[in-house]
């Protein structure tokens, strides 16, 4: 009887044991999935994925920080394109001074509104004269802000006889602004400034 009585409590101590370590075993992996869990959600979050061309793409999202180099870089050189490609087209200059003011404070808009009072534009349209431009560089500083800047960049100038280029040096400030479809960076150049714009080349045209 009181062998029957052990073995019973042995059992039980066997199967205690047994449940309680069945028990630590399941909290365990259910502990390890979540923390797996929310590992991958962690790092899903910071992935984006573009739709083009009917393809997800995968992009990886990273805080402005990081970015404020390229993006500063972007929109001055996109300033600079809208600001200074012409045609002799009364609507695409309109368009293009608009997007380029769009980027800029005041300073920009009095260096356009000298150029239309002396004509510039009129010329451009009457003279049937293109200008493009190739920003070559950006150099932006970061270190204090608003970030200064500096872009260099060639100006082609085609008449109906000659192609001039010209090198064009342009200075000015980057301040933070809300982001918009109009402004997607998010910066406004202030205190623009042109450091340089001399002929470097004249080329006649056949």
């Amino acid at each position: 009887m009181f062998t029957k009585m052990k073995n019973i409590d042995s059992a039980f101590r066997y199967v205690r044991i047994f449940s309680l370590v069945l028990i630590i075993c399941s909290l365990g992996v259910a502990a390890l999935s979540l923390y797996k869990s929310f590992s991958l959600v962690s790092r899903m979050q910071g992935k984006i994925y573009i739709l083009a061309n009917g393809k997800a793409i995968e992009a990886f999202a990273a805080d402005r920080k990081d970015n404020i180099p390229v993006e500063a870089r972007d929109h001055v050189k996109t300033f600079h394109t809208f600001f200074f490609t012409l045609d002799p087209d009364e609507n695409v200059i309109r368009t293009n001074i608009n997007k380029a003011l769009n980027l800029a404070d005041g300073t920009a808009k009095r260096v356009y509104d000298d150029l239309k009072e002396k004509g510039y534009y009129a010329g451009i349209i009457s003279g049937n004269i293109s200008q493009g431009i190739e920003v070559d560089s950006v150099q932006v500083d970061i270190k204090s802000y608003p970030y200064h800047f500096r872009c260099y960049a060639t100006q082609q100038i085609t008449r109906a006889t000659t192609t001039v280029t010209r090198s064009l040096i342009t200075e000015g400030a980057l301040r933070n602004v809300s982001r918009s479809d109009n402004n997607p960076h998010g910066f406004l150049i202030e205190h623009w400034a042109t450091i340089e714009n001399r002929d470097i080349a004249t080329e006649n045209r056949k």
